[in-house]
């Protein structure tokens, strides 16, 4: 379940003398007995470096050596979540909505994008398989994913596409990075790669 919600559902009150209608107000939540925290390797900091424009190719997008670091999540017991992040760059990805942004030129042109996904997960020992939902849990198939479209979570590798509780998991973190057409970008002065994304831990 995601995080505990207040709803208050509000009266409509229709006009006329002593007319009068009710409607409900909820209350509604879960408290978990055990939390978890993520952790990545190198403090989730993926670094580039410095490349030339001569180093882009002028008429088709760049990509980057893919980077990696380690994702652990513990858990103080059994527990089901899911993982999901926030591209705090929305809206500057050139590639694919479904990646993150890179930033901008200061001509507010769009760098490219980065693509995350989660590879040999292992939970409490065992390996197991990625899943994600694109339609907040309704269904669960098998993907790499982690991103901002879809939720992220674990399932067993025998067993149907369905959530697991879990109290450990480790997994690779790959980050694919792509930059747009050097001649669609222009590049005077030193433009920084600026992608940032929270990874984010919900429970399900």
């Amino acid at each position: 379940m995601d995080k505990p919600t207040l709803a208050l559902l509000l009266a409509a009150l229709a006009p006329g003398a002593f007319a009068a209608s009710s409607t409900d107000l909820n209350v509604s939540g879960t408290i978990t007995p055990s939390a978890c925290a993520p952790v990545l390797s190198n403090g989730g900091v993926i670094d580039h470096g410095k490349m030339t424009s001569k180093d882009l190719d002028p008429s088709k997008p760049t990509r980057l050596d893919a980077a990696e670091m380690r994702l652990e999540v513990q858990c103080e017991g059994d527990t089901f979540f899911t993982l999901t992040t926030l591209d705090n760059r929305a809206g500057t990805s050139a590639i694919n909505p479904m990646h993150h942004g890179l930033g901008t030129t200061p001509d507010k042109e769009k760098l490219g994008s980065v693509a995350f996904s989660l590879f040999d997960p292992v939970a409490d020992g065992n390996p197991v398989q990625v899943i994600i939902s694109r339609n907040g849990g309704a269904n669960w198939y098998a993907n790499p994913y982690l991103g901002h479209e879809a939720l992220t979570s674990f399932a067993t590798l025998s067993g149907p596409n369905t959530p697991i509780a879990l109290k450990t998991l480790t997994a690779r973190l790959r980050a694919f990075s792509i930059i747009v057409p050097a001649e669609g970008l222009t590049l005077l002065d030193e433009v920084p790669i600026d992608g940032q994304a929270t990874l984010q831990l919900k429970y399900w």
